[in-house]
């Protein structure tokens, strides 16, 4: 099978590389970072990743601005787009559902959860 690609946009450098050795140890997917909105969306557009995780909040273009362009933008429009907050708001969460988010997942996440979780909610089968 396939590895996955996977994004990871977070202005915190350990965030990101929490992130990145789960992903790639539990799984073996394919983990590129970014360290802003900007970056990201360069990215986002280069290499059209399977998936992005995408932190909210984030100095210059957050989390919620990002999400918007990539939803016009044609070539990054499909990728889905789960966002990392710090809020654990239920409200908050259900309103970045409806922006077009795929999911939230909270801040701090598990490191040995996250690839599950990711997986589930793109329903990815395992590999």
């Amino acid at each position: 099978m396939v590895s996955k690609c996977v994004l990871v946009i977070d202005d915190e450098a350990d965030i990101r590389e929490i992130a990145k050795m789960s992903l790639q140890f539990t799984k073996n997917w394919t983990v590129i970072t970014a360290a802003s909105g900007e970056e990201g969306m360069a990215i986002a557009q280069d290499q059209q990743p399977d998936a992005i995780l995408l932190d909210v909040m984030m100095p210059g273009m957050d989390g919620l601005e990002m999400l918007k362009a990539l939803q016009k933008h044609p070539i990054t429009q499909k990728i889905p787009v789960i966002l990392l907050t710090a809020t654990s708001k239920v409200v908050t969460q259900q309103s970045y559902v409806k922006l077009g988010a795929k999911a939230v997942l909270i801040k701090p996440f598990d490191p040995g959860l996250l690839a599950n979780q990711v997986e589930q909610i793109l329903n990815w089968q395992p590999e």
